[in-house]
């Protein structure tokens, strides 16, 4: 008897570490490599019933086609990701706060999760609600609350007689990130913008201003000034904390043999699991940072996965049907992976 209990008990042990060794990449499961594809379940919700999509994403509403791009699932190499579930998700999350921190693609992911939870509970209550840089999405059932903090830059901007200036070494916005119960970092883009699209007229540290610099090193020194704030204001056994990692464009056909095209008509994914001009600049520059961190912050590597999404963004069915938007992510779509990643590794 003893000997049968024994070989059941082993047999149970095996099978409960199976059931999670999927999400762990300690286990040789990396869920950022791998491939798309075709998934008729998809996607998670309807878009006609989820009332938080902004125009500028809501490329059904806006009359874009074609619909496969909703049909795709993303599918790791060694293991499988699992599904998100929006009734565990809120469970493990009662009584929470989530706060999500950094620019439009925050916003893209942020308004991601709202629709993949409210969908999971259609017929509880919720509340929005909107203050300054501030939105909050609220479930009173759950005492959950989900929210976003619209900072581009997430070290300081201030707005002087002689124009805006961006603080790489000052962070006073993070007195308003205390006490939540997870923080979803990012930001990028906008380092990067030029000419009218540029929202700062001079970049300051160490008391010094410069009218430019090289972008990069922009970028790896605001981040250093978050990284020692993180290290500083947050308990890694109360507050997990992610950075959401580098979203992809796709306005240069050339990079995947599109010739002179770029996101505009693309109607499916590249095919495989390498994009054919390799890594993003600079991909190194946020690793490189968290690896010099005290505290424990997770790596939501999307960078790669979304590069191979080149029908992913509204292109022509943004929110200005004349123009041609190759930076944000259609909903629903691409966005909702990341939130299924992000659920994966809680």
């Amino acid at each position: 008897m003893g000997y049968v209990f024994f070989i059941a008990m082993f047999v149970f042990s095996r099978l409960q570490w199976r059931s999670n060794a999927s999400l762990k990449p300690s286990d040789g499961c990396n869920l950022f490599k791998g491939s798309w594809v075709y998934d008729k379940t998809y996607p998670y919700y309807d878009k006609r019933t989820c009332p938080f999509i902004e125009e500028q994403f809501d490329c059904e509403g806006n009359g874009r086609p074609d619909k496969n791009y909703l049909k795709y699932r993303w599918k790791p190499t060694s293991c499988d990701l699992p599904r998100f579930d929006g009734q565990d998700f809120l469970r493990r999350f009662k009584g929470k706060k989530i706060l999500f921190v950094g620019d439009s693609l925050s916003l893209n992911q942020w308004e991601s999760l709202t629709c993949m939870v409210h969908a999971a509970v259609p017929k509880s209550s919720y509340n929005m609600s909107s203050k300054g840089k501030f939105k909050t999405f609220s479930i009173p059932d759950y005492g959950i609350s989900i929210s976003l903090n619209r900072l581009p830059f997430l070290v300081d901007q201030v707005e002087e007689k002689n124009g805006a200036v961006v603080k790489l070494d000052s962070i006073e916005n993070g007195k308003a990130w205390k006490g939540y119960d997870m923080l979803i970092f990012n930001t990028w883009h906008w380092w990067f913008h030029k000419a009218g699209n540029q929202k700062w007229d001079y970049l300051e540290v160490g008391g010094k201003r410069y009218k430019d610099m090289d972008r990069f090193e922009a970028v790896k020194l605001a981040l250093t000034t978050w990284s020692k704030w993180v290290d500083s204001n947050i308990d890694p056994t109360v507050t997990k904390v992610y950075y959401q990692g580098i979203s992809p464009t796709h306005y240069k056909g050339g990079e995947w043999k599109g010739g002179k095209s770029n996101c505009m008509n693309q109607t499916k994914p590249l095919p495989g699991s390498e994009y054919p001009a390799g890594p993003l600049p600079g991909s190194e520059v946020v690793p490189e940072v968290l690896s010099k961190m005290l505290n424990p912050v997770t790596l939501l590597d999307i960078a790669e996965l979304s590069q191979l999404r080149v029908d992913g963004h509204p292109s022509a069915y943004g929110k200005n049907s004349q123009g041609n938007d190759c930076s944000h992510w259609c909903l629903a779509g691409v966005l909702d992976t990341w939130n299924q990643i992000l659920f994966a590794t809680l």
